[in-house]
């Protein structure tokens, strides 16, 4: 039978130690028994084959034109791997751009580096949190009169956002009316932790936290 993405990418990510087991302390102040660190993806072989995982999960659900931008400065080396991956494994060739922090005064000038931000337009990013790295990306993209269309993820963690009952995911989707697309999610992470023996000590810990934090739907 064949092995669905999504436990492909969390294989892929624990054999690579990107995705760790333990006590994490996230931004919004809650304790994880897991975390996925994207820093981790960071030789060359690694990141192709992560890129891979983005560039399926966009060919999968874009057959019309469309370029990416990649959030500075983790969405940086994704967007420009995943652009290659779909060249090189999916015979699309797409434009990409990425923003620098600040803006350049001189030279090209600007803070979106690139191919011209047009069109329909693909969001690469590694998780989302709170959403002001897709605020700020889509204000970017919109600036300059294209549009933002769906955003890119590893993981969804599916919890919910500060003093709400929806993810934030779900609140970038009703804020933009963008679609959120994730190669992964906390129920695909559930069914991981079950299928590793490994890693059964911290299955009733997932459940735990996802009965107090996860957005279930």
């Amino acid at each position: 039978m064949m092995i669905r993405q999504s436990q492909q990418f969390l294989s892929f990510a624990y054999a690579n130690g990107a995705l760790q087991f333990g006590k994490f302390v996230l931004n919004s102040g809650r304790t994880s028994p897991y975390f996925l660190n994207t820093g981790g993806f960071a030789s060359g072989d690694i990141l192709t084959a992560l890129s891979e995982f983005y560039a399926s999960t966009i060919a999968m659900h874009f057959t019309t034109d469309f370029m990416l931008y990649g959030p500075a400065y983790k969405g940086i080396p994704l967007v420009a791997a995943t652009a290659m991956s779909l060249h090189r494994n999916h015979n699309r060739s797409v434009s990409f751009a990425f923003n620098r922090k600040e803006a350049k005064d001189h030279g090209e000038l600007g803070s979106v580096v690139g191919g011209p931000l047009i069109g329909d337009v693909v969001i690469v990013e590694d998780v989302i949190t709170s959403g002001l790295s897709i605020d700020k990306a889509v204000e970017i993209i919109r600036a300059q009169g294209a549009n933002p269309t769906a955003v890119v993820i590893c993981l969804d963690r599916m919890e919910k956002a500060s003093d709400v009952d929806v993810s934030a995911v779900e609140l970038v989707q009703q804020k933009h009316a963008v679609k959120v697309l994730s190669i992964a999610t906390f129920h695909d992470l559930v069914v991981f932790v079950d299928n590793v023996t490994e890693l059964r000590e911290f299955a009733l810990q997932i459940q735990e936290y996802g009965t107090d934090y996860v957005v279930i739907a």
